[in-house]
């Protein structure tokens, strides 16, 4: 992992021949014109059920944190476990008392197994394992997992099956069995301490995934969808039950023989509103990564741009901040990007396999200000971090957006920040604030807490 990247870019190095891009816009996340509302799809499943949703509370910041989290709880009696966001990944993991080696949590907050093994004859397993790994010549045995991420960090550890309780929003408290990794042996290569939290929440596409896990199960549609605030807390959803009828903009993913990646593109590069001769863009879609990757030439272009248009400037070069790899300072520590968001100009990732797709980026969007008072850029040479000719959208994109994956429709949404509609299908929505310009604040979600604490966890 490169030195300036807080965690790694979450994605397995098997999966990097395929790419998937959340199409959005700083007003509304897509072009008005492939705006849609949600249609009803029909299913053999109990659509009372699938038609529900849970709902997270998401903690965390692209900085100085380095990650988004959620609590899951698991087991019977259920025990909490903060877990690492990651769209880009399958398998979710906790670390396991088992014993464990290069785990961040104290022991009393690992996961204990209790005669809980997915045997490997489960399908599951075999989701798991990549090709050559996959052995099991005894049904019985255990299913082994091994884990490895692109800036070549790794999980090791063996699948379990366990209660893991939901409640639903439309008032029900279930307890699936959900599989999952046991981590015991835990790989973190950046200079960086290893993010504090008890394992990773896979919400790819693939059968491991905990999204297609619970659709499997009838419990809730293949749908996830999230919203990282920039300085308030965010939110975490299954299911469709929390999608308005009109308001969404989307855009199709790109199939593939990838069954673990949400893919979109080609796109190219605007900065200021003009064209940057960057066409062609590949771009892998991964909340595991808090910050954006681009390849060393792409990369290179960026900085060029930026660095040209900060002549004469109030900005000096930082090479002292360690915080990431090009920094700036002024006579003065810098307190808010406000202060120096003029000196910038916007970013856009302009998708050409579509009309008016756009992914706009205003300065905040891709700069930071750190704990010393000085501004960084957000984007990294992936060519370093091993990424060769592939770029990535990390967290640092998205905050302040509600991005939605529909697997069951084979396409990715934005909600219209504009937009002022009503929330079908259920009644709480309103209590997160899903439409308003930012995410959710701290006090909505403190409403939403107490009318589900005191209308359904008394429930029976």
């Amino acid at each position: 992992m490169e030195k300036e990247s807080q965690r790694s870019v979450s994605l397995v190095m098997t999966m990097l021949l395929f790419f998937i891009v959340m199409t959005a816009n700083f007003q509304g996340c897509l072009s008005a014109a492939s705006q849609t509302p949600i249609k009803g799809k029909s299913t053999t499943l109990d659509n009372d059920r699938v038609g529900s949703s849970v709902v997270f509370r998401v903690t965390g910041n692209v900085y100085p944190t380095g990650y988004y989290s959620v609590i899951l709880n698991i087991g019977n009696p259920p025990k909490a476990f903060d877990l690492d966001i990651d769209t880009g990944s399958d398998l979710t993991w906790v670390q396991c008392d088992a014993p464990c080696k290069g785990c961040t949590k104290p022991r009393d907050e690992l996961y204990n197994p209790k005669n809980n093994l997915v045997p490997c004859s489960n399908s599951l397993c075999q989701a798991v394992s990549t090709g050559k790994n996959y052995n099991c010549e005894v049904p019985t045995e255990q299913c082994d997992y091994e884990v490895e991420y692109a800036d070549l960090g790794s999980s090791l550890g063996v699948l379990l099956s366990d209660y893991v309780p939901l409640r639903l929003t439309n008032g029900s408290l279930l307890r699936p069995r959900i599989a999952f990794g046991c981590g015991y042996n835990q790989k973190y290569l950046g200079l960086h301490s290893p993010p504090d939290t008890a394992g990773i929440l896979g919400l790819g596409r693939g059968k491991a995934s905990i999204l297609s896990q619970l659709r499997t199960m009838g419990i809730t549609k293949n749908v996830v969808g999230h919203c990282f605030g920039r300085v308030r807390e965010g939110f975490l959803f299954f299911g469709d039950h929390l999608l308005p009828s009109s308001g969404i903009t989307w855009t199709p993913m790109l199939h593939s023989s990838s069954d673990t990646l949400y893919s979109s593109g080609p796109a190219e590069l605007l900065f200021g509103g003009k064209p940057t001769g960057i066409k062609g863009l590949q771009l892998i879609f991964d909340s595991g990564s808090s910050y954006a990757y681009f390849n060393a030439q792409v990369y290179q272009s960026v900085l060029n741009l930026v660095r040209k248009d900060l002549t004469g400037k109030p900005l000096k070069d930082a090479p002292e901040e360690k915080a990431l790899a090009v920094c700036w300072k002024t006579a003065k520590p810098i307190k808010s990007i406000i202060d120096i968001k003029g000196y910038f100009k916007p970013l856009t990732i302009n998708f050409t396999n579509a009309k008016n797709v756009q992914l706009q980026l205003a300065p905040e969007d891709y700069l930071i200000i750190t704990k010393d008072g000085n501004v960084c850029l957000g984007i990294l040479n992936g060519s370093e971090q091993g990424l060769e000719n592939f770029n990535v959208i990390g967290d640092i994109f998205m905050q302040d957006r509600v991005v939605v994956y529909d697997n069951e429709k084979q396409q990715i949404g934005c909600v219209d920040r504009e937009y002022n509609g009503g929330i079908s299908h259920q009644p709480y929505a309103a209590y997160f604030d899903i439409l308003e310009e930012r995410c959710p604040a701290t006090y909505a979600f403190e409403k939403a807490n107490e009318l589900i604490d005191t209308q359904l966890f008394n429930k029976k």
